[in-house]
């Protein structure tokens, strides 16, 4: 049974926070709070990137282990996110986002400890699985307790701050490995979540009203577990293999990979000829606006975590910047891509696909531009040479972010629109780990005959990318007409 919800229940702020989660409401300062929930585990995928030569330098870290520090977190992330959003709809999302939210801490706390590189990677994939429980629960409440203008106004609050989490988190990363408090280097990247999770856990617990879904989906357990045994076979011999030789082992991981991924795609096709919901409901996959939206977020996701983490690679150990100034470097980035995303939905409502391809077009001329000034000044190049490049380039990526997002999910049924949002963001991270493990990999090749020209190539790669981009828009759906009028709808 369904029913609209209230303006009462929706969280109408003339009542206390509290007041109002005892409701069934949510306040406007409970948005907040879980959006600082979310942003917390999205920063926590690239922050590490300004700390890795430090991390480095403290562990004795070989190259393939920096990478899986990173990559890791990304497909323990990946992996999860829609077994998250489904347990918060059985047990409700406020008890999973505070479990989520205790187990991101202490395993923050055991990165911000790790006597050495193996467990630090061990820390990072418990970090990354229960950030995957953590942030589905986010977007669950905000679907299910808001309505209207409110709704409309958290969603895009989401957008922009997942973007500008991956940004920010460069330049906090290089604040806190710079401010090298009490000799400790890097642990404070890590360390700095606990203080900041145990407030949002104590505020939350009082805040967030208690939600769950009374028809809840199953859990799609060998789904899941292929999944993620297709992405670590497909990720484990891409980061490794290139630090090791490739030795034997590293091919037939791959092999596996192949094997795995059909695999999967057997059981969830049987799954979903029973009448259950798979992981990935094939079906779904089928929507033309989803498989070829999806394609170009997995495209945009891989050039993107690619260039976040070589760029501050490039930066402190080609250039020999330290971790702050590698930090502000970015910044640049950042605020392009918020003032960007706040401005997006109104020009991709008028102008549709063709701002998602002019946005291709203006991230593409800045990387053409960054690359330009690297290779023409190496190695006296001042970073504020990079700036106005790397503006364009956030403005550019935020255009597409959003518009690629809206995309997929255009004609998503709205009784399978969590599951739609959750394949997203899953094959969001997966590329965002496949980034990593591919082209920073290609840098890592290419880095000893020259650092310039190693992020060079990687560049070129991306900006294929981001040129096939710009003419793929064309086959996306159209999504500028006019939009009928929001209904919210929650189950009671």
């Amino acid at each position: 049974m369904t029913t609209t919800t209230s303006s009462r229940h929706a969280g109408a702020p003339t009542l206390s926070p509290h007041a109002t989660a005892r409701a069934g409401g949510l306040h406007p300062v409970g948005v907040f709070i879980l959006l600082a929930g979310a942003f917390l585990p999205i920063m926590d995928f690239f922050i590490t990137n300004v700390a890795l030569p430090s991390i480095d330098a403290s562990l004795h870290a070989s190259a393939s282990a920096l990478e899986l520090v990173i990559a890791g977190y990304g497909v323990a992330y990946a992996t999860l996110l829609v077994l998250g959003g489904r347990l918060g709809d059985r047990f409700g999302r406020r008890r999973v986002f505070l479990g989520a939210l205790v187990g991101f801490v202490l395993a923050s706390l055991a990165c911000g400890v790790a006597p050495t590189v193996g467990a630090l990677i061990a820390a990072r994939i418990v970090q990354g699985a229960t950030a995957a429980l953590l942030v589905p629960q986010v977007l669950a409440t905000f679907h299910h307790v808001l309505e209207g203008e409110r709704k409309s106004r958290a969603v895009a609050l989401y957008g922009a701050t997942s973007g500008i989490a991956a940004v920010v988190g460069q330049l906090v990363g290089g604040l806190l490995v710079s401010a090298d408090v009490a000799g400790t280097s890097w642990r404070p990247i890590f360390l700095v979540n606990v203080p900041i999770g145990v407030v949002v856990l104590l505020v939350a617990a009082r805040i967030v009203p208690d939600t769950r879904s009374h028809h809840p989906v199953g859990i799609d357990l060998p789904g899941t577990v292929l999944f993620a045994a297709t992405l670590t076979a497909l990720l484990v011999p891409l980061t490794e293999g290139h630090s090791l030789g490739w030795p034997l082992w590293t091919w037939l991981m791959l092999a596996a990979a192949v094997v795995l991924g059909a695999a999967t795609y057997v059981v969830e096709r049987r799954t979903e000829r029973r009448g259950e919901v798979p992981l990935l409901p094939p079906s779904l996959l089928r929507l033309p606006s989803m498989s070829r939206g999806l394609i170009m977020v997995f495209a945009f996701s891989i050039g993107f975590g690619a260039f976040m983490f070589v760029f501050a690679l490039t930066v402190q150990n080609g250039l020999h910047v330290d971790a702050l100034h590698s930090g502000l470097a970015i910044l640049p980035m950042a605020l392009l891509f918020f003032a960007g995303s706040l401005v997006a939905p109104r020009l991709i409502t008028r102008f549709g696909r063709a701002a998602l391809s002019a946005g291709a077009v203006v991230q593409l001329a800045g990387l053409v531009a960054l690359v330009t000034i690297l290779l023409e000044n190496w190695p006296h190049v001042s970073l504020w040479a990079t700036a106005l490049p790397l503006a364009l380039v956030g403005a550019g990526q935020s255009m597409l972010f959003a518009g690629l997002f809206r995309s997929v999910l255009a004609d998503v049924p709205t009784h399978l629109a969590g599951i739609g949002s959750g394949v997203l963001i899953t094959l969001q991270q997966s590329g965002l780990a496949l980034g990593v493990a591919t082209l920073g990999t290609l840098y890592l090749v290419l880095a000893p005959h020259g650092v310039v020209h190693a992020f060079a190539g990687v560049e070129y790669a991306q900006m294929g990318i981001v040129a096939l981009l710009a003419v793929a828009a064309a086959a996306l759906p159209r999504f500028n007409k006019a939009a009928p009028p929001a209904t919210s709808v929650v189950e009671v």
